[in-house]
This record gives C-alpha cells, sequence and structure tokens, in this order.
C-alpha cells in the first residue's frame, strides 16, 4: 500500500513531503513489533499513526487501546495500566484487568506519555524490557506480549534533564521515532485543509461551502496556527456557521484569528516568563537587575546634586568633589559571565566620556554615600515612611529602597 493509499484509507489531507515522510516511516516498521515515540505540538494529528501502525501490522485483528495519560489521576493510573487485585486500595471491591492485560496480543497507544508519574515509568519500562507486569496489590508476575506506541508534545530532553522523566525509558520508547510537522511548516497543506473542513461543515450544517479570496489565503498560510490542525479546524467551523456570505475576506477571517500580529514571520525572542531556569541564571537575572538598580539611583543622585548646587556648594568651584564623581562613574566593574563558551563583559567607557553613560562601582565614596542617605531620608520623611511613595519619588524600585534603608541603618 502506498503512500496516497494510506491517506485515503485513513482522511490524511495534505501533500508536505514531511508529512509524506512521517506516513512512509509508519508504514515501514508496522511490519515489526518495535516501539515507536511520536513527536509533535499538540493538534498536529499524532493519534492516526498509531492507527496506521496497528491496522497494518499483524495485530490488527487483535484490540487497540489508547490511552490518554495525562487524563487519569496519578493515584489510579497503575491500576488503569497494569489492574489491580481485590482489597488493594480503599474502593477496591473487586480485581480488575489493566489495559497491558486485556490488550495482550494487539497494541497500546500511550498519548501523553510524558505525562506518567516517575513510579509508573518504571513499571512500563519493565514491561517494554520483559514483558512482565504485576498488578497493583499482588505479587504474582504475568506476561503479556503487547507493542506499544507512545506519543508526546512535551520536549523528552527538558523533561530529562529536570528528573520527569526516565531516560532508559526514552530510548527504550524510542527505538523508531516519528516526528509529525507542525501546520506551519506545512504551509501547501494549509488551504487544502480548511477547504475539506469548510466542506464537512457545509454538509453537516446543509449550507453552501465558504470560500476565500485570495488575500484570506495568504493569510490564512502566513498565520503561525499554534493550535496547528484542531484550530484551523475550529476557526473553519466559526467561519461557516457564524458568517452569511459565503465569500471570505481577509477582513472577515482576521475576525476569527486571535492574536494576528502573531504570523509565521522571524522575530525576537525574548524569553518566556515560565521557562524554567537553572539556579545560576536565576542568580545572573537577580544580580544585573540589582545593577541596573543601583546605576538608576546613582544617576538620580548626581542629577540631585547638579541641581542642588545651593547647598552642596558651586560644583564648578568644588574640583574635589567633580573628581570624586568622575572616579565613581568611571571606574570599570568587570563582572564575567562564563556559559556556553561565551564570556560576557560590561563595555568600560572612556573617561572623558558623560559619567551618566557609565559603568556602576559597587564601591561607594564616603561623599555619594551621604548624599544618598540624606536624599532616602528625606524622601521617607515627606511621605511619612511610606516605602512605595518615597521609591517613586527617588525614581528606583520598592526593593531598592529597602536595601538601601539596610545598608545604611535608616530609622524608618
Amino acid at each position: 500500500m502506498n503512500t496516497q493509499q494510506i491517506k485515503q484509507r485513513f482522511g490524511i489531507i495534505g501533500a508536505s513531503p514531511i508529512l509524506d515522510r512521517a506516513i512512509d516511516v509508519a508504514t515501514q516498521v508496522a511490519l515489526t513489533d518495535l516501539s515507536v515515540l511520536i513527536t509533535g505540538e499538540s493538534g498536529v494529528g499524532k493519534e492516526i499513526m498509531p492507527q496506521i501502525i496497528h491496522q497494518l501490522s499483524a495485530r490488527k485483528h487483535n484490540k487497540y487501546i489508547a490511552v490518554n495519560c495525562g487524563a487519569i489521576p496519578e493515584g489510579t493510573i497503575d491500576s488503569e495500566l497494569f489492574g489491580h487485585e481485590k482489597g488493594a486500595f480503599t474502593g477496591a471491591h473487586d480485581s480488575r484487568k489493566g489495559y497491558f492485560e486485556v490488550a495482550d496480543g494487539g497494541t497500546i497507544f500511550l498519548d501523553e506519555v510524558a505525562e506518567l508519574p516517575v513510579q509508573t515509568q518504571v513499571r512500563l519500562l519493565r514491561v517494554l524490557e520483559t514483558g512482565e507486569f504485576i498488578k497493583v496489590g499482588s505479587s504474582k508476575v504475568l506476561k503479556t506480549d503487547i507493542r506499544v506506541v507512545a506519543a508526546t508534545n512535551v520536549n523528552i530532553g527538558q523533561a530529562i534533564k529536570k528528573g520527569k522523566f526516565r531516560e532508559d525509558l526514552f530510548y527504550r520508547l524510542n527505538t523508531v521515532p516519528i516526528v509529525l510537522p507542525a501546520l506551519r511548516d506545512r504551509k501547501e497543506d494549509i488551504h487544502l485543509l480548511f477547504r475539506k473542513f469548510a466542506s464537512d461543515f457545509a454538509s453537516k450544517y446543509r449550507m453552501p461551502s465558504v470560500k476565500l479570496s485570495p488575500e484570506a489565503i495568504v493569510l490564512l498560510e502566513n498565520y503561525r496556527w499554534n493550535g496547528n490542525i484542531r484550530q484551523l479546524k475550529n476557526v473553519a467551523e466559526q467561519v461557516s456557521v457564524i458568517e452569511s456570505s459565503r465569500d471570505i475576506s481577509e477582513e472577515i477571517l482576521l475576525k476569527y484569528l486571535p492574536n494576528t500580529i502573531d504570523q509565521n514571520l522571524p522575530t525576537v525572542f525574548k524569553g518566556d516568563a515560565n521557562s524554567d531556569l537553572s539556579e545560576r541564571d536565576i542568580l545572573y537575572k537577580v544580580l544585573f537587575d540589582l545593577k541596573g538598580d543601583v546605576t538608576e539611583l546613582k544617576n538620580l543622585v548626581f542629577g540631585l546634586m547638579k541641581n542642588q548646587g545651593n547647598e552642596l556648594g558651586d560644583l564648578e568651584n568644588n574640583p574635589a568633589l567633580v573628581q570624586s564623581i568622575k572616579n565613581l562613574y568611571n571606574k570599570p566593574q568587570e563582572v564575567d559571565r562564563q556559559e556556553d563558551n561565551q564570556v560576557y563583559k560590561p563595555q568600560i567607557l572612556p573617561k572623558e566620556e558623560s559619567s551618566v553613560q557609565h559603568e556602576e562601582l559597587v564601591e561607594e565614596s564616603l561623599s555619594l554615600a551621604d548624599k544618598e542617605k540624606e536624599m532616602i531620608i528625606k524622601a521617607l520623611a515627606k511621605y511619612n515612611g511610606k516605602r512605595k511613595s518615597a521609591a517613586d519619588e527617588l525614581g528606583i524600585s520598592e526593593r531598592t529602597l529597602y536595601r538601601k534603608i539596610k545598608e545604611y541603618e535608616i530609622d524608618n
């Protein structure tokens, strides 16, 4: 059976070479009993691959069970997969067969396999290596002849580093990897899929099918589709049901594409607030934030000193003070950071440059420290000890103000 015949049999739409390669690998591995790991973003259609593998294998007349590992509570996942004996836990009034026992001789599809608890991963590894398992609450070893196909949208490498997924289990599952492309990597298929969905919804709701203008097609193909095929199908259904006109322009389609600025265009990565950082990365970030706060405070104090010449004396006639400030702002502070074979060093500015553009010094001169302390005391007094208001007046963060209060032992 060739690739085109498989697409027709399983209702797969698309002509992308990346998709054809994934189908070709699934077809070849189906004839064996090797474990398969399917990876790809959520919504790319990973669930169709294990069906292809099962239906084209010698096990096609036996059971095929699909299990969503992320939808089963951690406390019952072992019982669901491997079964349990009567009285094994509260509520276990009868013994029960697990999926590995029920599907003996067939295929089991473990979707979202990265969501399995570590303890369950150990049990699964034993099944894959020896074909043996033990029911919850039993000591009897049972045998099973089952083919395991797993899928995940998680970065397994990162999960292994965090200790959330066993490396040995990964290599055992990943005997044959199949990678399904994201929809944005299959631009040539996007309009084909939309037309198919629009036709299906037209039949379902008994109405003419919608048609996209050339401009709308370009918009459709350049949108990022973070939800992949699932999101595209949802948009096609909304447009088919809500719009009275069957001719869909770019302006109409825009209303159904959330965050349309997030199209498939190159962009600068600014980091993810929810991404996992190492302790070293977090420490560096805190230190650099503190460094910026100190610089900001010094700039403010320097500006105040220039604007309050009557209190400090004429700066032009006070060369010692001017030199002290210049020394403070011109002395470089070098912070080396070795990461990924790169060294980061703050740029050292020439002494003749403006004292506002500088790399600051951690060690403070006594004259500036006294003035800084004086400004903080005045700001606190002005706002009756309210640190937030005082920090706003000084132009610094409340965290920096709190640190300075402790540093200068100011009685607040």
